[in-house]
């Protein structure tokens, strides 16, 4: 089944307020004039500020929910959020390739932006042979450290992208806040800021992510969807002095 719009596969979790995961890249995506599709990972009671509970959904009943799709359409990209396990995902991953999905962005969520922690990926002893399946990673700092168990996150970011293309997130950054960093192999890209004043949202790092997803389906190169994708969040930032975005172009 064919449509003129680029299909965006979103599989994340659920937060009821829409600022982050399934609802948030929703949004993201249709803003960006693709049709987006969504899968549920797991289901939090969360508001922007608060974090109470997760309720993770069963591998199978993941899998059932991407395996129709990717039977009935053509999927331009994937963007992966909140998995529960390296298992999962993993299972996810081979499912995603062994179709040919061409662009696959993962936003590793490890942690809530009201503090709660998930469970991580770190002790992945496959994570290489993990990350050779998808085309982009979104590591924060804190994130890219705990993936690659090396301290500082800029090294660390050069160890993942031996595997796969990592975007360093900038944002929580002591200095040069704001620029993150895309790293193609040995190369490093610098993206830094265009807008002020800009606040923080919760589920920024989702709405960056598939974000960049959106402008792959459409036919653009790593960097310039994650240039594009910057200029995006930045407006999402600047959209209002509250935690939950407006969503524009």
């Amino acid at each position: 089944m064919e449509y003129a719009r680029p299909i965006v596969l979103s599989i994340a979790g659920l937060d009821p307020c829409g600022g982050a995961g399934l609802l948030a890249d929703i949004k993201t995506i249709e803003q960006h004039k693709c049709l987006g599709f969504g899968v549920t990972t797991a289901i939090t009671c969360q508001t922007e500020n608060r974090f109470y509970s997760v309720k993770w959904i069963a591998e199978n009943e993941i899998i059932c929910q991407i395996e129709p799709l990717l039977e009935q359409y053509k999927i331009a990209a994937v963007k992966i959020g909140l998995v529960q396990s390296t298992q999962i995902l993993y299972r996810i991953l081979h499912l995603l390739t062994a179709r040919g999905i061409p662009n696959i962005v993962w936003d590793p969520v490890l942690s809530a932006s009201a503090g709660f922690h998930f469970n991580n990926h770190s002790d992945a002893v496959d994570l290489p042979k993990l990350l050779k399946k998808i085309t982009l990673i979104t590591p924060n700092l804190q994130e890219a450290i705990g993936l690659s168990k090396i301290s500082d996150p800029v090294n660390a970011a050069y160890a993942l992208a031996d595997h796969t293309t990592v975007l360093l997130k900038g944002g929580h950054a002591p200095t040069d806040v704001g620029t993150d960093h895309l790293f193609i192999h040995s190369r490093k890209i610098s993206l830094p800021p265009v807008a002020k004043l800009l606040s923080s949202k919760h589920g920024s790092g989702c709405i960056l992510s598939s974000s960049i997803a959106a402008f792959l389906a459409k036919g653009g190169s790593l960097e310039s969807a994650c240039t594009n994708a910057k200029r995006y969040i930045e407006k999402a930032l600047a959209s209002n002095s509250n935690l939950l975005t407006y969503h524009h172009v």
